[in-house]
C-alpha cells in the first residue's frame, strides 16, 4: 500500500481529531515512530527524553513486576498527544505535569493525551504506573531479549528494542538520557544495573537497590540482573580517575572461570585507553550470568553482560563497545557496523598486541577463507544490511572491521590511531551515522582517496577484488 494511501480513522485517531478540533488546542500528536530503516515503530516523535526515574518491584516466584516510570522530557513541537513504547504490561495511570492524562494502547504504542497541550521547548514530567508479567521478546533474527526470567530472578536486556518490555520510553538509540533505577526484590537477592549503586536498604524481608547513570544512555544498553550473584567492588586507575569504581557480579556457577577473566579488567582498560582514548563513563565492570540466561553477550553500559564466563577477546570486544556504541551511539540501526566493526577490530588489535596474529594476518585470512567460517560474509555490505534480521550478521562485524583495516592501510598507523581516538572524542556521549564517519575520515586525511574503500568495502555488493 502506498504510504500516502488514505487509511480508516481509528478510535484513537478519531479522539485526537476531536480533541484537536476543540477550543484552543494548537498542538498536534507526536509521531508514533521515528521511521528507523529497520525498526520504523521504534522511538517516537515530538519530544526528547532527558531523564528516566524507574521505581520497580519484582517477585521472582510469580514473575510479577510493578513499576512507576517518571520521565522528564522536552517537547520538540507543540504537542496535543505523544506516544511511548511499551510492549505488554497493564497501565494503571498516566500523569502529565501533575494532571491525570487520558491514554490508550495500540500494539507497542502507549498513546498519551495530556490534559493541556505541551508547548514546543517546554520541559515536562510524565509519570506512568504499570504492572504485570514482563515479556520475553523475540528479535527478527530469532534471539530473545526483553525480560528473561532465570531460576532465581531475571535478566533484562534491550538490544535492539527489548527495553520496552520492562519500562515505557522513547526506545530508539537516537534518544539518550540519564537514568535512576530503583528495584525492590526479596531479601537475599542482588540487583545490578548501569552506573553506580547509590543506596541499598532492607525492610520487611525486601531489599531496595538504587542505581544512578549520569552519562547519556540509549535504552537498548540499559540492563537489570536480578539473582544470586557474587558482588565485588574495587577501583581501577584510568587517565581521568585514579579510583574509577568497578562493579562486577558473577553467578556462583561461573565463579572460577568468570573471576579469572575479570581479573584482566585493569590490564584491558589500560590497553583500551591507549588505543581509543579516555574511558567515557564514571564506572566499569561486568556481569557474568548463568549460561542459559541469554544466548549472547551484550555491551550494556558501564558493565557488559555475558552468558557464562567469556574468553579474553570477547571481554575486549564488549569493553570496546563502551567507546563505540555506548558513548558514540548509532543514529539509526542502519549504522550498526559503527558499533560492531569497531568492537571486532578491537579484538584484532588486542590479538596483535598480545602476541597473536597481526591485524593484517587476520584480514588476509578472512579475505581468503572467511566464507568457510561465515557463510554470509560477502552477502551484503556492512553499511546496508538487507533487513532487521541481519543487522548482527557477519558482514556487519567482520566486514565492518575490514573497512577499518583498509582505512589503516591507507593512512598508516599513526594517522589511524588519531582517527580512532578523535572519532571517539568528537562524538563522545552523542549519536553518529555512517555519513558522519566517512566525512570525519576524509577531513582527517584530506590527501587520501577513500572512494574505493567506501565503494567496494563499505557499500559494495559481493567480495571486493583482491586488495
Amino acid at each position: 500500500m502506498s504510504r500516502f494511501a488514505p487509511v480508516a480513522l481509528t478510535v484513537t485517531s478519531a479522539l485526537l481529531v476531536l480533541t484537536a478540533c476543540g477550543g484552543g488546542v494548537q498542538g498536534t500528536p507526536g509521531g508514533s515512530g521515528l521511521r528507523d530503516p529497520y525498526f520504523p515503530k521504534a522511538g517516537n516523535g515530538g519530544y526528547d527524553v532527558a531523564h528516566y526515574a524507574l521505581d520497580l518491584a519484582y517477585d521472582p516466584d510469580d514473575r510479577h513486576l510493578t513499576g512507576t516510570a517518571e520521565i522528564t522530557a522536552r517537547a520538540t513541537q507543540d504537542l496535543s498527544a505523544l506516544d511511548l513504547d511499551l510492549r505488554g504490561m497493564e497501565v494503571e495511570r498516566v500523569v502529565v505535569e501533575g494532571e491525570r492524562a487520558r491514554f490508550s494502547r495500540n500494539g507497542q504504542e502507549l498513546v498519551v493525551r495530556p490534559h493541556d497541550d505541551l508547548d514546543e521547548g517546554e520541559t515536562f514530567r510524565l509519570t506512568v504506573r504499570y504492572s504485570g508479567t514482563p515479556r520475553t521478546l523475540t528479535d527478527p533474527d530469532g534471539s530473545e531479549e526483553g525480560w528473561l526470567p532465570t531460576a532465581e530472578g531475571a535478566l533484562a536486556l534491550g538490544e535492539p528494542t527489548g527495553s520496552m518490555a520492562w519500562f515505557p520510553g522513547n526506545h530508539h538509540p537516537s534518544d539518550k538520557a540519564a537514568y535512576d533505577i530503583a528495584v525492590t526484590v526479596p531479601e537475599g537477592l542482588q540487583v545490578v544495573s548501569n552506573g553506580e549503586l547509590t543506596h541499598r536498604s532492607s525492610r520487611d524481608g525486601r531489599t531496595t537497590f538504587r542505581w544512578h547513570t549520569g552519562e547519556p544512555m540509549a535504552s537498548y544498553v540499559a540492563m537489570l540482573a536480578i539473582g544470586d550473584y557474587d558482588i565485588r567492588r574495587s577501583t581501577v586507575a584510568t587517565e581521568a580517575d585514579n579510583g574509577l569504581p568497578v562493579h562486577t557480579a558473577v553467578a556462583p556457577s561461573q565463579a572460577d572461570a568468570g573471576r579469572a577473566v575479570l581479573a584482566r579488567l585493569p590490564e584491558i582498560m589500560e590497553w583500551a585507553e591507549d588505543n581509543f582514548g579516555p574511558y567515557p563513563f564514571s564506572s566499569t565492570g561486568a556481569v557474568v550470568a548463568v549460561e542459559n540466561a541469554a544466548g549472547y553477550a551484550l555491551e550494556t553500559q558501564n558493565r557488559p553482560v555475558f552468558p557464562g564466563a567469556p574468553d579474553t577477546e570477547l571481554f575486549v570486544h564488549e569493553l570496546a563497545h563502551q567507546w563505540f556504541g555506548n558513548s558514540v551511539t548509532p543514529r539509526s540501526w542502519r549504522d550498526m557496523w559503527l558499533n560492531e566493526g569497531f568492537a571486532t577490530y578491537a579484538e584484532w588489535l588486542w590479538r596483535e598486541d598480545d602476541g597473536g596474529d597481526s591485524a593484517q594476518e587476520t584480514f588476509d585470512a578472512l579475505y581468503d577463507h572467511g566464507e568457510d567460517e561465515y557463510e554470509d560474509l560477502w552477502s551484503f555490505p556492512p553499511a546496508e544490511p538487507t533487513s532487521a534480521a541481519h543487522i548482527s550478521d557477519a558482514p556487519v562485524y567482520q566486514r565492518g572491521a575490514m573497512v577499518l583495516h583498509k582505512i589503516r592501510q591507507t593512512v598508516g598507523d599513526v594517522a589511524f590511531h588519531d582517527i580512532v581516538q578523535g572519532w571517539a572524542a568528537d562524538h563522545r556521549h552523542g549519536n553518529a551515522d555512517t555519513d558522519d564517519f566517512t566525512a570525519y575520515v576524509e577531513k582527517k586525511a584530506p590527501d587520501k582517496d577513500f572512494g574505493p574503500i567506501w565503494r567496494d568495502w563499505l557499500y559494495g555488493d559481493g567480495k571486493p577484488d583482491r586488495p
